[in-house]
């Protein structure tokens, strides 16, 4: 959903064969192209830290940035010809897969067996969805983004009651909420990613991480499991329990619409991706600076298979290298030393970002909002699991099948019977 910022214009870089992490076959010094997103917060770092490696490995390495869907398309058609980049930026699982499956993606295996600490510096769980089919093809270049359960300090403490420990306690809430005609939970479910969070952490308490893992692999049958067919019906009772009120279909997101109903005490909890920390940051700062923005892991499912300390959502963003690139020696020693630096670790700090890396909690304890992001920074390095967000783990086509199926199943229209059905037969 984020991404990386610099210059917009890409200048085409040959890179030169590699003899060496800093020079070609010439004795040139290596010349290393990497793309990413556009992103005015952390383009600056990823510029700062490449200088820096620059000075010290005599390399030549670019950054060269696109907006987000004029990047999807570039990637696509540039890799396998000569203008690919020889580093780029992916969102893993499904996305990675893809290029994976191509043969257009260098492991990165040797590189962390070489270097042990490094392996040993990112929280397993977020690097585990830079990996296809068991090898490393990924590494974390940016923070984690698990979703969270929002609450609204005042509502509840209005309502006396307390965040819920486990889901039946969320449906108490429920009830507790709606009687004082307060909506429950926030819900901007005119777009279907926001009704998705529901799917994956229910399905996920109530049958585990390794259901979506089946879903994921494409294995027979996954869609049909009775843990999915179950966890479609519990979102079914919420809507029908008014747990996310009665015009949750024409709420939007990007106008901020659930935002502001959970910040102005319209509804008392939120589930969303930690991102929405800073845009109440920036739309309704006194909700932050009052103390009054709450935060909890999902419930525990009494009875479920799942571990309650597992997390859905965006575990991080990836760089990867190119099977082509002629470089590929300068490009693995680049991110082998460039991401768990501390420069590169302290500047994503600065900039908000809780890394997906081990030992930053005093780093993190000494900055702005520390409660939040100690939370969040705990959440995930305690997680035996971090599942990435469905319709970025699938295919574009299977997500977009998923999305349709889900707004529908929201609006009472299709049975869970049916969703399975449909989703089974997508490709």
């Amino acid at each position: 959903m984020t991404g990386i910022l610099a210059a917009t214009t890409a200048v085409a870089l040959t890179a030169c064969g590699s003899s060496g992490p800093g020079t070609s076959k010439a004795g040139e010094p290596s010349k290393v192209q990497v793309w990413a997103l556009q992103d005015a917060a952390v383009n600056p770092i990823a510029t700062s830290s490449i200088d820096a490696y620059n000075k010290a490995n005599g390399t030549k390495i670019e950054l060269v940035t696109y907006v987000n869907d004029a990047y999807k398309q570039k990637l696509q058609v540039a890799m396998g010809s000569p203008a690919a980049p020889d580093v780029f930026f992916n969102w893993g699982g499904g996305n990675l897969a893809e290029f994976v499956k191509a043969g257009q993606v260098a492991p990165l295996d040797d590189a962390l067996a070489k270097n042990p600490d490094l392996k040993a510096k990112f929280l397993p769980s977020v690097l585990d969805v830079g990996k296809v089919d068991g090898k490393q093809y990924g590494l974390p270049m940016l923070g984690v983004l698990p979703v969270v359960l929002f609450i609204n300090k005042d509502v509840f403490a209005a309502a006396g009651v307390q965040p819920p420990k486990t889901y039946a306690d969320l449906l108490s809430l429920v009830d507790t909420f709606k009687a004082k005609g307060i909506t429950p939970i926030a819900l901007a479910g005119s777009q279907g990613w926001t009704e998705l969070m529901w799917l994956e952490y229910l399905l996920d308490r109530i049958g585990g991480a390794d259901k979506f893992a089946n879903i994921a692999a494409g294995k027979e049958g996954a869609w049909q499991d009775p843990a999915v067919v179950k966890a479609l019906g519990e979102i079914q009772t919420l809507v029908k329990r008014g747990a996310f009120g009665t015009n949750f279909a024409s709420v939007n997101y990007d106008n901020q619409g659930a935002s502001k109903l959970f910040a102005t005490g319209k509804a008392a909890m939120h589930l969303m991706g930690t991102w929405d920390f800073s845009v109440q940051k920036d739309a309704n700062p006194d909700f932050i600076k009052n103390g009054k923005l709450g935060f909890t892991a999902f419930p525990a499912y009494e009875g479920g298979a799942g571990d309650p300390k597992s997390v859905v959502g965006n575990p991080s963003n990836y760089y990867s290298v190119n099977a082509a690139s002629k470089s590929k020696d300068a490009s693995i020693d680049f991110l082998a030393k460039s991401l768990t630096s501390d420069q590169y670790i302290n500047g994503l700090i600065d900039a908000g970002q809780v890394p997906a890396v081990k030992g930053v909690e005093t780093t993190l304890k000494s900055k702005p909002n520390a409660d939040f992001t100690g939370f969040t920074y705990d959440l995930v390095a305690n997680a035996p699991s971090f599942t990435q967000s469905w319709d970025q783990a699938l295919s574009p086509s299977v997500s977009t099948e998923l999305l349709t199926n889900l707004q529908k199943l929201f609006l009472g229209q299709v049975t869970p019977d049916a969703f399975v059905a449909n989703m089974a037969k997508a490709k």
